[in-house]
């Protein structure tokens, strides 16, 4: 049986190796040699610090780090957020430092370079590892305790993957006579000694408790690793997670992405500096101008502010442009094609999106995100919320300035289309199960598409 013990330290050996490769590469293609001039110190110190800096990232996120079954997407996610990170790090530490003979250029290509090697070497590494373990190599022999429907679907994982290494040996049960039944629970002991048992998979439907712990003692001195297995398959969750009160151990059945401190830090970092620059590079001459237009055209604020339901159900002021007559119906009633209510700069405005610009303060203030679902009006929530299934369930998350629904093509008027709210909240469940950084530049991506391409339900 082979060991992969030092898999996981030369992952991280790897990954090291990776980055130094294409600090190296980026140093050839600015300066055609693979050591900068000794006047440019300051790419020593940059070197110095990278390294670090990725060091303790990924001793703190683990990317290197997985388990025999885990998804390829996953590994990349997990790579692509310490890529995240560490790429602040270091503009971090180069505008802190006042790095001005630091080239952009240079920066831009050691990530270029290190991205898509670092994405390769993985999905090679991982696929080459699978198919040698699929070739009876670094293979885990493993039993399951007690025999049931729940038991013959993890043999019929074990078969269906070798790919993932697992060799397996049997059951043992107190009352199944199956072919498959190697023995009664008593005769496992015995049984996994002479065999070489590295793992066993105890079901606990079919199991006593007093057993479970014995078995869990007796594992620890014979170094075979116990694992639970219970049957979830019938809740729709994305994913369970174990969380402890104390010394009381609890599942959550419906967890999110956003859920976890560090994917709310990450998503707040990106929501912070997104908004930043939008305030900067186009609100600071964009208002003024806007402000300009709307008050000549009619009378009014500039700013049209609402109550919208955000996070949690609970209400924050939502900003846009003024964009229609002021009227006593902007709170109960949606735009509709055709709305007298909007003025002619307001008609332009709605249709390139430009009305909602003003959002991108409340992304910066912490009540709206970059992406996320659409928030709504108040008296809507309180309607859909009865007719539409796991309507609430969007509002786990911040909304947001765009979102999946919206880049998919649900946009504009909803009033009176059933069919097209439930459809958009589908999107938006969606959205709050499958979160990732890169799922948010992909719509904010999307979105600019759709703009410049035209929205013919923008209006």
């Amino acid at each position: 049986m082979g060991k992969s013990k030092y898999l996981q330290p030369f992952n991280f050996l790897a990954d090291i190796l990776i980055f130094n490769l294409a600090f190296i590469s980026a140093i050839w293609l600015k300066f055609n040699r693979i050591k900068p001039p000794l006047e440019q110190e300051s790419y020593t110190m940059l070197w110095i610090f990278a390294n670090l800096a990725w060091i303790i990232i990924s001793l703190s996120i683990k990317p290197h780090s997985f388990q025999r079954t885990k998804r390829v997407t996953r590994v990349l996610r997990s790579y692509a957020s310490a890529l995240v990170w560490h790429g602040m790090a270091i503009s971090t530490f180069v505008v802190g430092i006042k790095f001005a003979d630091v080239s952009r250029e240079f920066l831009l290509n050691t990530y270029m370079i290190w991205t898509p090697v670092i994405f390769s070497v993985k999905i090679i590494g991982i696929y080459a590892v699978r198919m040698y373990r699929r070739q009876g190599f670094s293979y885990k022999n493993v039993v399951v305790l007690g025999y049931g429907p729940l038991a013959v679907e993890v043999r019929k994982f074990f078969r269906v993957h070798p790919e993932f290494g697992f060799r397996f040996l049997g059951f043992f049960d107190d009352h199944s006579k199956e072919m498959y039944v190697k023995g009664k629970l008593s005769e496992f002991k015995t049984f996994a000694v002479n065999n070489d048992v590295n793992e066993v998979y105890c079901c606990i439907p079919y199991i006593d408790y007093e057993l479970i712990r014995e078995l869990i003692d007796w594992g620890e001195s014979h170094m075979i690793k116990v694992k639970l297995i219970t049957d979830f398959r019938g809740f729709a969750s994305k994913g369970i997670t174990l969380e402890r009160y104390d010394e009381i151990p609890v599942l959550d059945v419906s967890p999110v992405p956003l859920d976890d401190q560090h994917n709310q830090l990450m998503k707040r970092a990106f929501d912070v500096a997104f908004s930043f620059s939008v305030i900067v590079l186009l609100m600071s001459w964009l208002t003024p101008l806007m402000t300009l237009i709307i008050k000549l055209e009619s009378k009014g604020p500039v700013f049209f502010k609402q109550k919208r339901t955000g996070k949690d159900g609970r209400a924050f002021w939502c900003y846009k442009f003024r964009s229609m007559a002021v009227n006593s119906d902007s709170d109960a009633k949606q735009a509709t094609k055709g709305d007298m209510r909007i003025t002619k700069v307001g008609a332009f405005i709605r249709k390139t999106s430009i009305d909602e610009l003003p959002q991108f303060f409340n992304v910066f203030i912490g009540n709206m995100s970059v992406v996320g679902p659409r928030p709504h009006m108040l008296r809507h929530t309180e309607e859909y919320s009865k007719v539409v299934e796991k309507f609430m369930s969007r509002h786990l998350v911040k909304p947001g300035i765009t979102g999946l629904a919206q880049a998919r093509g649900y946009r504009g008027e909803t009033e009176n289309d059933d069919y097209a709210m439930k459809g958009r909240v589908k999107l938006d469940r969606f959205y709050v199960n499958n979160w990732s950084l890169w799922f948010d530049v992909q719509i904010i991506f999307d979105t600019v598409t759709g703009i410049v391409n035209g929205d013919e339900k923008a209006y």
